[in-house]
């Protein structure tokens, strides 16, 4: 076995090199701690309450998780999802509430 530092041989196993003193040993490599995409879980939990809130969330957690990792990014894409159908259910019941309305106004 060679020396990592010095390059001279050296005996296999040896922790220690003995011509130039640097440690021969193998550290672990230090795993970065991976964030946690905390906008990608409020969007998906705002999602069911507040929709527009959870849809703005949920955007900027879906374009934060590549920077992450991928981290979250089902959650955020499950979020919009969630808020765009919410959206759109509401925007059809106010339409079907005013012409309801119209319709029983118009009767009296």
């Amino acid at each position: 076995m060679f020396c990592k530092n010095c390059g001279k041989q050296i005996p296999d196993g040896a922790h220690v090199c003995p011509y130039c003193g640097v440690s021969q040993e193998i550290s672990a490599p230090v795993k970065k701690k991976d964030d946690t995409n905390v906008l990608a879980i409020v969007g998906f939990i705002l999602s069911f309450f507040v929709a527009i809130a959870g849809l703005v969330c949920s955007v900027i957690g879906l374009k934060k998780a590549p920077e992450l990792g991928g981290n979250g990014h089902g959650l955020a894409l499950a979020g919009l999802i969630i808020s765009i159908v919410s959206i759109a259910f509401s925007f059809i019941a106010v339409i079907i509430y005013i012409a309801l309305l119209g319709s029983f106004l118009a009767a009296l």
